[in-house]
């Protein structure tokens, strides 16, 4: 029906906006400080989400999957980061690269503490607007876990490709490297076959338990 999906989509909207959007900054951010200003100097270090929508991935690819009934999730225009610039490009790689998962863990953490809130202020989760803010709240968990966890896959060029890139022996280094430019059609690939996702949703729900254990949610 088209107002149960209208409201899923208010659900949803805000936290995949949030969780992407905070996922590019943290990239740049942690760039800049280890000595590439490239997305400082393109205006890419603000969260006005408008300098990092990508009209597919940011809007219409979410509200296809919430339409479908989907696993929800999207992608911002990527932020520009020049290696050469960095301190120690092979070390801060890593760093730059793990900044995104790390900044979705964070937003994971921080909604369950609103979930917690909600839960100890007492007050009713149906029917108010308490009700929203925890569904939102729960959206934003999930979303920003699977962020995190999508985007340490060992696949040039998500955030754990480039790790694997940096840890690595600089000859397998560049070996996986050259991945890169077929990376989407792997990641394509395994997501048609079921295999990303068989592997991925254990590991999602055990994530998220662990947060919420930590958090003190269970």
């Amino acid at each position: 029906m088209p107002q149960d999906f209208l409201w899923q989509l208010s659900i949803w909207a805000f936290p995949v906006l949030v969780a992407i959007v905070f996922h590019e900054v943290a990239h740049g951010w942690v760039a800049y400080r280890l000595g590439d200003p490239t997305a400082a100097i393109m205006g890419r270090l603000t969260l006005n989400p408008i300098s990092h929508i990508d009209i597919v991935g940011t809007v219409l690819l979410p509200a296809l999957l919430i339409w479908a009934g989907g696993p929800v999730f999207g992608y911002a225009k990527p932020v520009p980061v020049d290696y050469d610039n960095l301190k120690d490009p092979r070390r801060d790689m890593i760093r730059v690269a793990l900044a995104g998962p790390g900044a979705n863990i964070v937003l994971a953490v921080l909604s369950l503490v609103l979930v917690k809130f909600i839960l100890m202020s007492g007050g009713s989760v149906t029917g108010s607007v308490a009700s929203y803010l925890w569904y939102m709240a729960l959206t934003s968990v999930r979303i920003n876990v699977m962020l995190a966890v999508f985007n340490v896959l060992p696949v040039p060029p998500l955030d754990g490709g480039r790790v694997l890139v940096g840890i690595l022996p600089e000859a397998q280094a560049m070996q996986v490297a050259r991945i890169e430019p077929f990376g989407f059609i792997i990641i394509v690939a395994l997501l048609m076959t079921g295999a990303l996702t068989y592997t991925l949703v254990p590991i999602m729900d055990f994530v998220i338990w662990f947060l919420a254990v930590i958090v003190g949610v269970v």
